[in-house]
């Protein structure tokens, strides 16, 4: 009988101390963020200011899906434990935000709390923490008086029990979200590099995808104070994202300030093209950048140093590849294959047709530590992002039914090792299981 008492005991222990747990979670939920906040009126300038604020964080890629209202939400986004669907944000008071007040707002946007219970981290609030009292009061303005209500109703998670309970989330939030604090530039920090500080560390959320991440899912850093790992480049959606650092192979070191301003107004330049979920960035976000925000981003991305930049020494374009190409000699290991289906666009010689087929000798990109993306544009195809600074768009077709693993590794291969690339290689295993993880998206 002691067996089945201590066993008892233990159940009735446990059961208390979850109790306490998830009561804990409720009522810290329900206490979070700041419960007064009083913001001016909501003037035609604030609220203009609010649309170009939400503009900057990229509200709209998220919680705007084709053939429905704006912000009314409904984007499948996927995650570990199961995919997961963004919120009405419209002003709609019962299935949007109509009814938030400014603090709730505030709370949602830089704590990741709404309506008492904590929010996946999907929403980028680890980023958003640092945004002024001025511009949250201005981002509310827009979405309370300038966004048209929707009669959208928020679809349900297709997270499973028990991994959908909150609870857990509270504990999350407090050992690895940055405590919301407005942002305060370094007091040496030139005035322009901190105005784009601003951008890149909060609304932007640069690091939510140029950042890598700890096994427990958070940002192994959130800006440069917090180590070298802050924007050194990540694998996301089968791509690398690459590093925003400044130096070293892969980075943005031969970026120049320009070309970088240039990249974020119109998704090209001279040095390469946006691809994958950056193109909707530039798309829904970076193109609407003033040009002084645009320049102050740039210029704050490249004073972000990069410990390994002394390791390897600038681009040298060799030319002996194009030599045997022209001469006929296509022996190398991808060569053929590259002849047949890349060069008509990219060129022999590897230097592409600026702003159009972007090159590829000396592409931070072609060159990253992970080929990953080289691989998935390879098999997915690719389209340059229509902009005002570039309404005309230029499409790569997909390759995967024409290439077999193997063809795609040689000329991934021959690209990273080709005209002074120098990265590592890949294999046709590699190649297969990209391969598999993107063929649900065609």
């Amino acid at each position: 009988m002691r067996w089945k008492t201590g066993i008892l005991t233990v159940g009735i222990v446990g059961v208390v101390g979850l109790l306490v747990v998830m009561g804990t979670s409720y009522v810290a939920d329900r206490h979070a963020g700041e419960e007064q906040l009083t913001g001016p009126p909501a003037t035609p300038e604030l609220v203009a200011r609010g649309a170009y604020l939400a503009k900057l964080g990229d509200c709209a890629a998220c919680h705007s899906t084709p053939g429905k209202p704006p912000y009314s939400g409904g984007l499948r986004m996927v995650t570990p434990i199961g995919a997961i669907y963004t919120t009405n944000i419209t002003p709609d008071p019962t299935y949007g935000i109509g009814r938030f007040s400014l603090a709730d707002f505030d709370r949602a946007l830089r704590f990741g709390v709404a309506e008492g219970h904590t929010l996946y981290p999907a929403m980028p609030f680890t980023s958003y923490y640092n945004t002024t009292p001025e511009d949250v009061a201005a981002l509310y303005a827009y979405f309370q008086q300038g966004v048209p209500a929707a009669v959208v109703l928020n679809r349900p998670s297709d997270i499973p029990f028990p991994l959908s309970m909150r609870w857990p989330l509270t504990y999350w939030r407090w050992l690895f979200a940055p405590k919301p604090t407005p942002f305060q530039p370094l007091a040496a920090a030139d005035a322009e590099v901190a105005r784009g500080a601003y951008f890149v560390e909060g609304l932007g959320h640069c690091g939510e995808c140029h950042t890598p991440r700890a096994v427990t899912m958070q940002l192994k850093a959130t800006t440069p104070k917090d180590g070298s790992a802050y924007l050194s480049g990540a694998v996301i959606e089968n791509y690398f994202a690459p590093s925003l650092r400044n130096g070293g192979t892969g980075t943005l070191g031969d970026w120049s300030v320009e070309e970088m301003a240039q990249f974020l107004k119109s998704g090209a330049s001279s040095k390469g093209i946006a691809f994958g979920s950056m193109s909707d960035v530039i798309i829904h976000s970076t193109q609407y950048m003033s040009d002084g925000d645009a320049l102050a981003a740039a210029k704050y991305l490249k004073s972000i140093g990069n410990d390994d930049a002394g390791k390897a020494g600038p681009f040298v374009y060799d030319p002996a590849v194009h030599t045997a190409l022209k001469n006929g000699d296509a022996s190398k290991p991808g060569a053929l294959a590259y002849l047949d289906n890349c060069a008509a666009c990219h060129r022999p010689d590897g230097l592409g047709y600026e702003r159009v087929f972007p090159r590829l000798a000396g592409n931070g990109v072609a060159q990253a530590g992970d080929p990953i993306s080289v691989i998935s544009i390879i098999l997915n195809g690719a389209s340059t992002p229509r902009t005002e600074g570039a309404p005309a768009q230029f499409a790569m077709p997909s390759f995967a039914t024409r290439l077999s693993d193997q063809d795609v590794a040689d000329v991934v291969n021959f690209i990273r090792s080709s005209w002074g690339n120098h990265a590592s290689s890949t294999t046709a295993r590699d190649v297969a299981r990209v391969r598999k993880a993107i063929r649900p998206n065609g």
